[in-house]
């Protein structure tokens, strides 16, 4: 039986909104509800102020939709609306809930200013319990290779004797599932709390295990906001070395919300040799270092191609362009990958290089990346506090 936003809003019309006067419908505060398959995701707007003291609100409005019938899992977030310092409407933040089970941390709320105009003292944002290190790989655009550069990267360090997972917050466009050819839903442990999925040793959460493959996120900043953020605090992680994050493209929401929800070791930056897209890995690193987050290194990747019939060397996109900008701005130039057929093709089939062809050229490039990197994080000289976000 399938599920209809219309079957979701009458369920939700049975449980009281915040003034307990009016219903949740009636209310006003309930998001666009996406719908995939038996999966039923929205987010209710409240006040932050009231956000921990209305959890069972959210936990009630939870359980009427998992009632309905078709509906396999309703996953339900409280955001709210932060006013800015000039009165007008700001973006919206997730708001602060209770504690889930399992000792989760909930998310730090954002700073602010305090009376005078002083500057609220920063939250301590903690880290994700049992993880060591959380790398954010990112580009300032779409099209270079940032996802496919992620999972060879975290096969990489696992490739150096670490347990590693990855994070695929790249809700708009999650490529994980496809790259490292794993599919199914993620099974509860208890509560709110999920299992990841695993591939070729990799701890793997993605919202592409959520809803189907075809399906358009259709999503305002707060429920990425939100969705990172349970990814990221109700997954069941276990031990690791390092969680390789997989972000979207830009410097938007979801960089700034891992930038203050975890204390980050640091980023690569992926980028095209070509002027272009330097451009705007030049605006992701800058974006980056306001938030405090340590550059970790630059990666050229699509750098040249060989022609496989007769060998001859073609620098489509040009060549040197990311090594010329990381020495300019003095970061690290962690190396350059090939635009190769055998990458797209194993990527595109679920079986990236590192993992299929360990000792080819592919697999070596990737692995002197990998530890380049992790002899950065590893020495603590990338450890820092999460910084505050402040909103003027």
């Amino acid at each position: 039986m399938s599920v209809t936003k219309e079957a979701v809003l009458e369920a939700l019309k049975r449980v009281r909104g915040p003034d307990m006067e009016r219903d949740l419908v009636e209310s006003g505060i309930v998001s666009d509800i996406f719908i995939s398959g038996g999966r039923v995701i929205f987010s209710i707007s409240v006040d932050a102020a009231m956000a921990q003291k209305l959890e069972p609100m959210r936990q009630a409005a939870e359980k009427v939709v998992n009632e309905v019938p078709g509906v396999e899992k309703a996953i339900v977030s409280l955001t709210a609306e932060k006013a800015g310092g000039n009165g007008a409407g700001a973006a919206a933040a997730p708001a602060a809930k209770a504690p889930p089970p399992g000792n989760l941390a909930p998310p730090p709320p954002m700073a602010g200013k305090g009376p005078g105009g002083q500057q609220a003292a920063p939250a301590q944002a903690a880290g994700v319990p049992g993880v060591k290190h959380i790398i954010a790989v990112a580009s300032g655009k779409g099209g270079v290779g940032k996802s496919t550069t992620t999972a060879n990267l975290a096969l990489a360090l696992q490739a150096l004797g670490l347990k590693v997972g990855i994070l695929d917050a790249d809700i708009y466009g999650p490529s994980q599932p496809r790259l490292l050819g794993v599919s199914g839903r993620p099974e509860p442990v208890h509560g709110r709390v999920l299992k990841p999925l695993e591939g070729f040793g990799l701890k793997v959460m993605s919202m592409g295990f959520l809803v189907e493959e075809d399906t358009p996120m259709i999503w305002r900043g707060p429920m990425v906001i939100s969705a990172i953020t349970q990814m990221l605090r109700e997954v069941e992680w276990g031990e690791l070395d390092v969680l390789v994050v997989d972000m979207p493209p830009g410097t938007g929401d979801a960089q700034l919300t891992m930038a203050q929800q975890v204390p980050l070791s640091g980023a690569v930056i992926v980028s095209t040799p070509q002027d272009l897209a330097l451009i705007d890995a030049r605006k992701g690193i800058n974006m980056f270092r306001r938030v405090d987050v340590p550059i970790l290194g630059i990666i050229e990747n699509m750098s040249y191609f060989l022609c496989p019939s007769c060998g001859d060397r073609s620098d489509i996109f040009g060549n040197g362009g990311a090594k010329a900008e990381a020495e300019k701005i003095g970061v690290p130039f962690l190396g350059d990958v090939p635009l190769h057929m055998d990458i797209r093709e194993k990527s595109d089939s679920g079986r990236p290089p590192v993992a299929s062809d360990p000792d080819g050229q592919h697999a070596k490039i990737f692995g002197e990346i990998a530890s380049q990197v992790w002899r950065q994080i590893s020495d603590g000289s990338s450890a820092r506090a999460a910084p505050a976000i402040v909103m003027d």
